[in-house]
């Protein structure tokens, strides 16, 4: 598996990601697409069932396809994988396929991305139950300090919605978290993720390259690739 190396800006979830020298990303696949990472070699990917392609003809067979992934040596991490109250089918198969995506996590020592859109309510009480080992991240997060704060209170990492980044909210957010939980992402839109370390060093009073290195510590310490 390819891994960042110092210096790289570490794009943590994107769609359709085109190589390039000095940018690492994880490109997210997701089960019903039918692709699996043993059809893509040599870069690092996340592979689970999205909530909005989820209904109750799939879920075994998809789940299947997830099991079958999970032993590749690319596959970095489980997921995107939660909850989502505005698209996708009942809560209740959104629950038990979202557990049964953890058990796969916590047997194969992968963390999981989460997508959770409107459902806290839903992800925090799981978390509560299910005592992951695995560290959570959250995807293309958008909220407070509040609720960032709780989050990180439970050992998740955040990673920011990239058009939330250019808000002017996004500033306060920024500096009022702890750098080490830190992750940013182009979710496969049409953003360059040079300029969104951009913006978020500025924020940070920080020099990119200074942004760069504690994203890779981040990195390391999500993926357990050294001694946190």
């Amino acid at each position: 598996m390819n891994l960042p190396q110092p210096g790289d800006y570490i794009d943590i979830h994107t769609h359709g990601g085109v190589p390039e020298t000095g940018i690492f990303f994880i490109e997210n696949l997701m089960a019903h697409e039918g692709v699996s990472p043993g059809k893509v070699q040599g870069a690092a990917f996340s592979f689970g069932i999205h909530p909005w392609f989820l209904n109750e003809n799939n879920h075994k067979q998809l789940i299947s396809s997830v099991i079958e992934s999970a032993g590749n040596p690319n596959l970095i991490a489980i997921g995107e994988a939660g909850f989502d109250k505005l698209r996708g089918p009942s809560l209740e198969l959104q629950r038990k396929v979202f557990e049964e995506q953890i058990v796969i996590s916590e047997e194969i020592k992968r963390p999981v991305i989460i997508h959770c859109v409107k459902a806290w309510d839903e992800l925090l009480p799981e978390h509560k139950k299910l005592k992951p080992e695995m560290p959570w991240l959250i995807h293309g997060f958008r909220g407070n300090v509040e609720l960032a704060t709780q989050l990180l209170s439970k050992g998740m990492y955040l990673s920011f919605w990239f058009d939330f980044i250019f808000r002017p909210e996004s500033k306060h957010l920024l500096i009022s978290l702890p750098k080490d939980r830190v992750f940013l992402e182009t979710d496969g839109a049409d953003v360059d993720i040079r300029v969104i370390y951009k913006k978020v060093a500025s924020d940070l009073d920080l020099s990119v390259d200074e942004l760069k290195s504690i994203t890779l510590t981040n990195f390391n310490k999500f993926f357990h690739l050294q001694t946190p």
